[in-house]
């Protein structure tokens, strides 16, 4: 239908090379209501009759209540399926009149736009209730000690609850990045046209509003050509992605029988086919694939863009399939992440046996010893020595006797009481290590107690302005309805 100056058709290994629609019909419905937004500003301007109006709405309408009508076969990508569809129903002298004063150019990014606009909303949503689902989790789980893991390697003695705000920590400044995306993303290019603007008179801003956007791209030129704010956006998801996979990974690590500190639900696990007594944490390991996926769509985003001449590309029509994947895996990610959060197991008892028979209130230890004079360097070596003896014997650093206690501290040179020693080592229990913790944001249950408190506290500004976005976007289109409504009955 778009093929005015070159003669004949388009040779056909040509066009499904060129074609999009099998990536297109996500943005069809946007397709649709920007049509009719921009219908509606045409004849408020007088350049569509009422009639003709009614004729392209009524067309609209139709595909919007039934898409699977719309003829692909031949067509480059929906928006000139779209269009051939509205004048078989509308005729050329109505439906022809649809595509003024705009080009595909911005009709895209349009399009584009508000399918990104509204992901964001519902990727916020979904972090929203992920983050909650933690907190709720961390509440509960302030008691249950377990091992802090550096180099995979036992530290210190913390609690389940604390990592489960330290994912919410950094949950939170995802979702704020995802957040932010949105006001660069919510901006009209409509009225761009292919890149330079229009000579016909045209009100961008009455477009902008019936579609529920916060203003304009106003430069032509940077309208049709720029993708940054895709690409912020899909950079955010990406970030995203990685702190989910970090989850992932631990909580795979954690449902092994040799850890045994949770067990996913079932809901949430895979089985072997050939191994019956096999329960897998699959959900876990395709989102740990997936922050993989998502960071190369994001590499190919950027490989798209780069070196582009100003203006519209062809090129940039691949920035589609990579840029709304990566938002809908994204999206999966979050919700199957949730669901796996509010539902697994967590096994207490294993979690404080680990911590009992663990050398990780070494630190503790000698932190006591600088409580009481000792430099912390002459400490961390007598504690390292204390370490070293009781691996040697494979018990717990509170089975050494005061002998062996004080033979460690002459070999250290460090001039302190056996007795005294031996009675902090003994006392060092996992609970007194974590009660012990004064440093804001530790483990501690004053400090978990204030951190839970805080982060509902933010979640809740967050749940506030998400809600706000969806019911202002929802507003917009309800008013274009009823403006689509009222131009049909008149």
């Amino acid at each position: 239908m778009y093929r005015s100056r070159p003669r004949g058709r388009m040779d056909d290994e040509v066009l499904r090379f060129l074609s999009s629609i099998q990536h297109d019909q996500s943005i069809l419905y946007y397709d649709i209501v920007g049509s009719e937004a921009h219908s509606i500003m045409l004849h408020e301007k007088g350049h569509v009759k009422l009639q003709e109006l009614k004729k392209i709405l009524a067309a609209l309408e139709e595909a919007k209540k039934n898409p699977g009508a719309i003829d692909t076969e031949g067509a480059e990508d929906i928006h000139e399926a779209l269009e051939a569809f509205v004048i078989g129903h509308a005729g050329m002298q109505a439906g022809g009149k649809m595509h003024t004063a705009r080009s595909r150019n911005d009709q895209v990014v349009l399009d584009i736009r508000m399918k990104v606009r509204d992901d964001i909303i519902t990727l916020c949503g979904a972090l929203v209730q992920l983050i909650g689902g933690l907190l709720d989790r961390a509440d509960k789980s302030k008691d249950a000690v377990m091992p802090l893991y550096t180099h995979t390697q036992q530290g210190q003695l913390g609690t389940f609850s604390h990592f489960m705000l330290a994912y919410a920590d950094a949950l939170f400044r995802d979702l704020e990045r995802v957040y932010n995306s949105f006001g660069r993303v919510n901006q009209s290019p409509l009225g761009a046209c292919a890149v330079g603007g229009t000579s016909i008179d045209i009100d961008r801003r009455r477009t902008a509003v019936l579609l529920g956007f916060d203003g304009l791209v106003k430069n032509s030129v940077d309208a049709t050509t720029s993708r940054d704010a895709f690409l912020e956006y899909v950079a955010a998801v990406a970030i995203l992605a990685g702190t989910l996979a970090r989850i992932a990974e631990d909580f795979i690590i954690w449902s092994t029988s040799e850890f045994g500190f949770i067990e996913l639900a079932d809901r949430y696990s895979s089985t072997s086919s050939a191994m019956p007594q096999k329960k897998n944490p699959d959900p876990m390991e395709i989102a740990r694939a997936k922050a993989a996926v998502i960071t190369g769509r994001l590499v190919a985003m950027l490989g798209i863009v780069k070196g582009l001449p100003s203006g519209y590309s062809r090129d940039l029509q691949e920035l589609k399939p990579q840029l709304l994947e990566a938002s809908q895996a994204a999206i999966d990610m979050v919700r199957v992440m949730d669901g796996a959060v509010r539902t697994l197991e967590v096994k207490k008892e294993r979690m404080l046996a680990a911590s009992k028979d663990s050398y990780a209130i070494a630190l503790d230890i000698a932190e006591q010893l600088v409580s009481r004079g000792v430099p912390f360097r002459a400490a961390h070596k007598a504690v390292g020595a204390l370490v070293g003896r009781a691996a040697e014997k494979s018990v717990p650093l509170s089975k050494l006797s005061e002998k062996e206690i004080g033979s460690v501290l002459k070999q250290s040179k460090l001039d302190f009481s056996p007795s005294e020693l031996a009675k902090i080592v003994r006392g060092m229990t996992p609970a007194r290590s974590i009660e012990l913790r004064r440093s804001e944001g530790s483990p501690s249950p004053k400090e978990q107690e204030a951190m839970v408190k805080a982060a509902r506290q933010r979640l809740a500004g967050f749940e506030e302005g998400v809600q706000k976005r969806a019911e202002f976007v929802k507003g917009s289109f309800d008013n274009l309805a009823k403006a689509v409504d009222r131009y049909l009955s008149s």
